[in-house]
């Protein structure tokens, strides 16, 4: 089934989002820095005849609107409260990939009624990183493969040599090619580039660096998604994830930081056990 585009007016900004209206049940998707609702196509396919499934365009990406500022955590939880009230959920489930995986966490913790249960698909860096680690940014914003398709490209040509080196897109499936064409556009200049803008990266990246994720304990029945190639590899890593998440199982699937692009099936099958043990009351 095709989701439907659909956008929230809201005072500051338009918030883009894809909707898949068949199943009962809540369940908003949250992707990753530098990336786009579409990425959970196939998973939202998957759980469609269940699950009312809502895809957001966070702010800064992809067909939302890109102001010049706002983009603290606090910003981006105030948007998702408007839309999940906008849709009339009281009570949902959520998932969330990476940098938002890290914010679902703080909005359970914020907002311990709203989330029926949680799926944390490889966050980023739960911790808050020392001050000067800001010395580096430019480095990391050249080598990290979810920055690295930003652009900008002399044409649509070698930015799709570019995407095709990239991690998200090993493999280059029809899922992958979509998400790439849907994530990319021409600019004023005649450059090509991703919809998602410096401006955003520039206060989202130092932003996820210098919060602490978790720092209490939060009881939302969560599922932690541990792809075999990424970022959450070592005890350490894992050791907030198992201290302050009291009810909170691990799952190793195959594949790299983007598991639902990659090895969709086992991926969409881990997170559709967990979906069902955790239905709405």
């Amino acid at each position: 089934m095709e989701p439907t585009r659909q956008t929230l007016s809201l005072p500051t900004l338009n918030l883009s989002y894809l909707e898949w209206h068949q199943g009962p049940e809540p369940l908003l998707l949250l992707h990753g820095m530098g990336d786009h609702a579409l990425v959970w196509c196939y998973l939202a396919d998957f759980l469609g005849d269940r699950y009312h499934i809502v895809a957001v365009d966070m702010r800064g990406h992809g067909d939302s609107d890109k102001p010049a500022q706002g983009y603290e955590f606090s910003d981006l939880i105030a948007d998702l409260d408007a839309l999940s009230q906008a849709l009339g959920w009281s009570r949902f489930h959520g998932i969330g990939h990476s940098w938002t995986a890290k914010l679902l966490p703080l909005w359970a913790a914020e907002a311990p009624t709203r989330l029926q249960s949680m799926v944390l698909v490889d966050p980023f860096f739960n911790g808050r990183m020392p001050g000067w680690v800001k010395i580096a940014f430019p480095l990391l914003y050249h080598t990290l493969s979810f920055l690295q398709g930003m652009g900008p490209f002399d044409s649509y040509e070698v930015a799709t040599q570019q995407a095709r080196q990239l991690k998200q897109f090993q493999g280059w499936s029809d899922l992958q090619q979509r998400v790439f064409q849907a994530g990319i556009e021409q600019k004023p200049d005649g450059s090509w580039g991703s919809k998602f803008t410096v401006p955003a990266r520039n206060q989202i990246f130092p932003d996820s660096v210098a919060v602490a994720g978790l720092t209490q304990p939060v009881s939302t029945p969560t599922l932690l998604v541990q792809p075999e190639q990424d970022l959450n590899r070592w005890d350490w890593q894992l050791k907030p994830y198992r201290t302050y998440l009291t009810n909170c199982c691990i799952c190793q699937v195959p594949g790299n930081h983007w598991p639902f692009l990659g090895e969709p099936d086992p991926f969409n099958q881990a997170v559709a056990t967990f979906l069902q043990e955790q239905g709405m009351e």
